[in-house]
């Protein structure tokens, strides 16, 4: 018979109890056979020591037995069967007296029964003890009558022994029941203590992760710092984090097995096929063996021994926007706890990713916003000063002439006049620089399209900025036969002269500046090349925009707006072209301007 280890336990300190009580029924007989006892027939007081003997025997032996023995079920049915004989015995010897209540005594060993074995046990010594009832009034009819065999004194104390083991082993299953119970109750409150515990734990890990993906503010350090906490929370084998970028999906940080040489943080692979395309539904995928590949990068995964991997998306809401993939050695390697935290902390790691994603987002707005402020204080500057310059020659110049008119000879009044009308134009190329730059950003400036002679129009600006100046030649180079564009003629005119005066302005005196035109692939480019101090990379895009002038080189100090590239640049894509430069520091550079045909 198999019984747990608690049932044992209760089982031998009941055994300990019966074999003390035992020792105390003992000292109880020595006294009832020593002196309450008297008139005794021949022979029966010394069977009566006899019995006394070997029933304090027994007693010492089961007692010492019950405190040494594992064998807990054997001692007990030996117990309760030697319990039952020693109590027939005196029953059978004390026959003599009539009406005698030692047959009572049997009570004992239906009790001890029905407390070891329950039902079973209480109404099984009762009715075994009927057969010893019915034989021992028989011997006392018998030997010691009259009176002769009377029925009742068999069939009353049989029945009140069997009601009593009946009661008894009632209450003792129902004991048994209940303790049962409360062992269940108890064991279920400790599972659910534990597992009280476990949630606590991983509440604590979770937020050790929170707080390491809150660390920084740059996704590759938050990641870092939260894969190193993940290891404690989800032991892997490989890891990796994964975001989603337009159509591509882009590996933000990774760790374990292969990490440097497969799919490494910073690559990027098509979503097409990839596990991502499900995960982007929302839930989780769990793949326990990936023997049956499912996804291509699966094959890559088992090449280096990894069998089982959990992958979770990356919520913001109910948008994905990545994933956070788990990756063992062992099949069937996760369970429902772990896909139920994994998803947990992809919830996070998308959290965090959107918080840094709003942050970036503002910095950028913010310094762009800096940025802009600075180049608008810069153009006031400039302008103020590009529009007093020509206006303090002018007024000079007007000023000398009122009043020193008479006294000027025709050369100097020349001179003077050429001056005001040089200085007016630069005026006036100045506000209608300012005049575009707004149209442009109101989206008023207007094209009118027509099909235009590129050839034609270099031409013109090539000989118009060789006639304007002398110092720096100007030299055209046309390859064959140019088709032609369809746009507006005078505002492609307007970049074709500006990129030529860039080019004069910053180019050494004598160094020719070099504006060749050709067609290819259905476009037509004209590229406009100086000799000048180039431009450093880090602000070929800024010259592109509003303001933006370069700040280091050979060229800084030299006038200008600002506004004349951005202007051409608008132009050019209003045209469906661009305009783009390439420069080396040192080696001049060339701007390009491509135009589509037709």
């Amino acid at each position: 018979m198999c019984i747990d280890a608690s049932r044992r336990e209760r089982l031998r300190q009941a055994e300990q109890w019966i074999a003390s009580v035992r020792l105390g029924a003992v000292l109880f007989a020595v006294l009832e056979v020593g002196v309450f006892s008297t008139n005794y027939p021949r022979g029966y007081e010394r069977l009566a020591w006899i019995t006394t003997g070997v029933f304090a025997a027994g007693a010492v032996v089961l007692f010492v037995l019950s405190r040494s023995t594992p064998r807990v079920i054997a001692i007990g049915l030996t117990a309760l069967v030697f319990d039952t004989a020693a109590v027939a015995a005196y029953a059978m010897i004390y026959s003599y007296e009539y009406g005698s209540p030692t047959r009572w005594a049997l009570i004992f060993p239906v009790v001890e029964g029905a407390l070891r074995y329950g039902l079973v046990g209480g109404a099984g010594v009762a009715i075994a003890l009927i057969p010893f009832f019915v034989f021992a009034e028989w011997w006392r009819a018998h030997r010691f009558g009259p009176p002769g065999f009377v029925s009742d004194r068999v069939s009353f104390p049989a029945g009140v022994l069997l009601l009593t083991g009946l009661i008894v082993g009632w209450l003792v299953e129902r004991l048994n029941r209940e303790a049962a119970r409360a062992k269940e109750e108890a064991a279920e409150a400790a599972e659910l203590r534990d597992q009280l515990g476990r949630r606590v734990d991983v509440l604590e890990a979770s937020s050790r992760c929170a707080r390491a993906l809150g660390s920084s503010l740059e996704l590759e350090q938050a990641f870092g710092a939260f894969i190193r906490e993940l290891q404690g929370l989800v032991p892997f084998s490989r890891t990796a984090i994964v975001l989603i970028e337009h159509d591509s999906a882009r590996v933000i940080a990774t760790a374990g097995a292969g990490a440097d040489d497969v799919f490494p943080a910073g690559s990027g692979r098509p979503m097409r096929g990839s596990v991502l395309e499900d995960v982007l539904k929302g839930q989780p995928v769990l793949r326990q063996d990936m023997a049956d590949v499912r996804y291509p990068e699966e094959q890559v995964l088992l090449d280096l021994g990894l069998r089982s991997r959990l992958v979770a998306p990356l919520l913001v809401g109910a948008r994905a926007i990545g994933m956070l993939a788990i990756v063992r050695e062992e099949p069937n390697a996760f369970t429902p706890d772990e896909v139920e935290l994994v998803s947990l902390l992809g919830r996070l790691a998308a959290t965090a990713v959107q918080n840094i994603r709003s942050y970036e987002a503002e910095r950028q707005t913010v310094e762009e916003l800096r940025r802009l402020s600075a180049l608008r204080a810069d153009f006031v500057s400039l302008v103020s000063h590009e529009l007093r310059s020509p206006m303090a020659a002018v007024i000079g110049s007007a000023r000398t002439l009122q009043e020193r008119w008479r006294q000027l000879t025709p050369d100097q009044r020349d001179a003077f006049l050429a001056l005001i009308a040089d200085e007016t134009s630069r005026l006036a190329a100045l506000i209608g620089d300012v005049l575009d730059t707004s149209r442009i950003e109101a989206g008023t400036f207007s094209y009118s399209f027509t099909d235009v002679d590129v050839a034609a129009l270099v031409n013109e600006a090539v000989a118009a900025a060789g006639m304007a100046q002398d110092e720096v030649p100007v030299r055209a180079s046309l390859n064959g036969r140019l088709p032609s564009v369809r746009g507006d003629r005078e505002r492609l005119r307007q970049i074709v002269t500006n990129l030529i005066d860039n080019a004069i302005k910053y180019s050494p005196a004598g160094e020719p500046v070099e504006v060749s035109a050709y067609a290819e692939n259905g476009i037509v480019r004209i590229d406009v090349s100086d000799r000048g101090p180039g431009i450093v990379p880090e602000q070929q895009r800024l010259i592109f925009e509003k303001f933006g002038r370069a700040t280091t080189g050979a060229g800084v100090g030299k006038p200008g707006t600002g506004l004349g590239l951005f202007i051409a640049r608008s132009i050019a894509e209003a045209h469906g072209g661009k305009l783009d430069v390439h420069s080396t520091v040192g080696h001049g550079a060339t701007f390009t301007l491509t135009l589509p045909v037709g």
